[in-house]
Parts: structure tokens; C-alpha cells; sequence
């Protein structure tokens, strides 16, 4: 941080660069581009991709907003569908369905601990022409079948949110890909469209949609920490999966509370976030905070009934199992600074609830 307040230049600068070579050499991608938010990356990212005004995106139903109010920024149109019960992501089984009803892009997102099932949707999107792009911003560390998570279609994102496994001390976010042509046109949309003191013009971005750039480059400050927290992001990685652990060890029995995603015992989890599922979720939380432990909902609306997309017209059944997960899902306490005494009494606390016993 010192060197950038002698260096003079605050944005988009030395540490950024430094940064992005970092994150190339850690994740394997070819291209990674820092930008001002995981928000922004996911815009920049499906703009990049070629999305058209009016162009179609299959989203899961449920996630954090930005999944899907990115591709409003971007100009396109959310396509929701329902989850998978066990891994909370987007259900592959909904692609065919999407394709066949005008969509050009599918974008699944990884959540809390592990990735959508790569595989199918790879798979799925190859035979019905539709690109895949990655909401990945969760998913720093997580890989599937030795892929890093935003590497398997034509690109991905990371974001730095200061509650992220990796975090900064503000916003800020990243682009992975391996598509050089990608990785040139968000490197100019980060920047309004420049490369270097002259416009720039990229076929499909520019020039022919009309769409100027934007001013969404990244602060060195935060690439300086994030440099920085990257040295003991393996140590921390760990960590978290040893509170998972003693969580999966001491929930494990307590009824009427399940494990989301789902125990699998993967080596490439990576736990952002602890979820658990129970159908009494609020009365969890109140409990919890008389007993001085905080918590966080994910997320109490599934995507479909938010009143920014209520012109789509979607009602409450429409995705059952997206609107089940907004009902009963909490996240637990889950930061490497946490102890296992901590761990230990969230618990407790959790077994008091569900038992209808005081804790000690």
C-alpha cells in the first residue's frame, strides 16, 4: 500500500497488474482481468461474450441478485429456473427446455461450497448452442475435474467483497478466461472502451451494438491486500474446512437441521459459506441472537418474486424447490478467526433450538 501512495497512481495500475498475474498463476487461466466488483465482471464478462440487446440468460431462481440483474445491465433478459435440491444449483435438467424457448446464454452459479455439475452443463450447452458463462464469484479455489470454477465455458468471475474467502477492504472483482478475445474486450469495457489513450473498436462491442464502456477499472489499494491476503489464502482455505467439518461432526444428528449443499466429502469444496436447512429458519435466527450469535440469510427472496423482475410475471410456485431453499436456509458462523469453542457453541445452541431445550 505504501508503494502505491509513492507510485502516485491509484487505479489500474502496478498492483493491479501484479494482482491479475497472480490470479492467472493460481486459478490457470490464461487471462484474468481486475475490475471494480464481481458485479461489474459479470456485465462486462456477458457483453464481451457477444450478448445482444433482448437476448436471453437461463439463471438459477436462486442466488444473490447480481446473478441476474447483471444481465439486465448488459441488456439481456433473465430466463429463471429451478435448483437442484442437493447442490443448490442451477438444475441442468431446465437447459433443453430454455434453448428451445429462445435463450442463447446459461450462466449456473457456484454457491456457499461447491460448483454447479460442470459436466452436464458443458455438455449440455455445447449440443444446444448456447454459451456458458461462469457466476463464479464465490468460487475462488473450487474445481471440478481439475478445472478451476470460471474456466469451463468461455469465461467467469471472481469477487473480492470483503465477506469472500479472498476479500478486500471494499469492492472489487475479476474476469477469468481463456479466450484472448474475451479477455481484450473486457479489458477495454473496463476502461470506456479504451486501449491505452485511444478509443479502441471491438466487432460485436462497440462498433456494432453501439454500447459505450465502462468506468470499471480497479483500485491498487485493494489489489496491494489482496496480493497480500493471497499468501495465506491456502492456510485460511483449510481452516474454514475444518470448522466445516466439526459443524457436519456435531449437527449431524440434530433434527430437522440438513446440510446445504449436501455432504459429499469432494476434495475440491471450498466453504465461502456454512448453509444449513430448517423449516422453523427465522425462530433458528431470533434464538441464535439472544444467544449472541449472528447469522445470514440466503437468500430470504428467490429471484423470480423480486420487484425488479415482477414485469417477467412470475408467481410464488412457479420454482418450488428455489422458493424452499428462500424459506429454511441459514448460514452458520464461518470465518477462519473462528474458533472451535465458537464452533462448539453455535452448536450447542442450534441442538438447544431443535430440542426444545436452554442451553448450559
Amino acid at each position: 500500500m505504501e508503494e502505491v501512495f509513492e507510485d502516485g497512481k491509484f487505479s489500474h495500475s502496478t498492483q493491479v497488474g501484479r494482482l491479475e498475474q497472480a490470479l492467472a498463476d493460481r486459478t490457470g487461466a490464461r487471462h484474468v482481468i481486475g475490475v471494480n466488483s464481481g458485479t461489474d465482471a459479470l456485465v462486462l464478462l456477458l457483453k464481451a461474450c457477444g450478448l445482444r440487446p433482448g437476448d436471453r440468460v437461463l439463471v438459477p431462481a436462486y442466488s444473490f441478485v447480481a446473478t441476474a440483474s447483471a444481465v439486465v445491465l448488459a441488456g439481456g433478459v433473465p430466463v429463471f429456473a429451478d435448483i437442484d435440491p442437493d447442490t443448490y444449483a442451477l438444475d441442468a435438467g431446465r437447459v433443453p427446455a430454455a434453448a428451445a424457448d429462445g435463450a442463447r446464454f446459461v450462466m449456473p452459479v457456484h454457491l456457499f461450497s461447491r460448483m454447479a455439475d460442470m459436466a452436464s452443463l458443458t455438455a449440455l450447452a455445447r449440443r444446444h448452442g448456447l454459451t456458458l458463462v461462469e457466476d463464479s464469484a464465490e468460487g475462488i479455489g473450487m474445481r471440478q475435474n481439475g478445472v478451476h470454477a470460471g474456466l469451463h465455458g468461455r469465461g467467469g468471475v471472481l469477487s473480492f467483497f470483503p465477506t469472500k474467502t479472498l476479500g478486500a477492504l471494499g469492492d472489487a472483482g475479476a474476469v477469468l478466461t481463456d479466450d484472448p478475445e474475451v479477455a481484450e474486450a473486457v479489458s477495454a469495457l473496463r476502461h470506456h472502451g479504451r486501449a491505452g489513450r485511444t478509443l479502441a473498436h471491438f466487432p460485436g462491442i462497440s462498433t456494432e451494438t453501439g454500447r459505450p464502456g465502462h468506468n470499471s477499472k480497479m483500485d491498487d489499494l485493494q489489489a496491494a491486500v489482496l496480493i497480500a491476503k493471497l499468501t495465506v489464502l491456502d492456510e485460511e482455505i483449510v481452516r474454514r474446512a475444518e470448522i466445516a467439518a466439526l459443524y457436519d461432526r456435531l449437527l449431524k444428528d440434530v433434527p430437522g437441521v440438513t446440510r446445504r449443499p449436501a455432504l459429499t466429502g469432494a476434495s475440491d469444496e471450498v466453504f465461502y459459506v456454512y448453509l444449513v436447512e430448517t423449516e422453523r429458519r427465522d425462530a433458528l435466527v431470533a434464538h441464535l441472537e439472544r444467544e449472541g450469535i449472528e447469522t445470514e440469510t440466503y437468500y430470504p427472496v428467490p429471484l423470480h418474486l423480486q420487484p425488479c423482475f415482477a414485469g417477467l410475471g412470475h408467481r410464488p410456485g412457479d420454482f418450488p424447490v428455489a422458493e424452499a431453499a428462500a424459506a429454511r436456509a441459514l448460514a452458520l458462523p464461518l470465518y477462519p478467526d473462528l474458533t472451535d469453542a465458537q464452533a462448539r457453541r453455535v452448536c450447542d445452541a442450534v441442538r438447544a433450538f431443535s430440542t426444545g431445550r436452554t442451553p448450559a
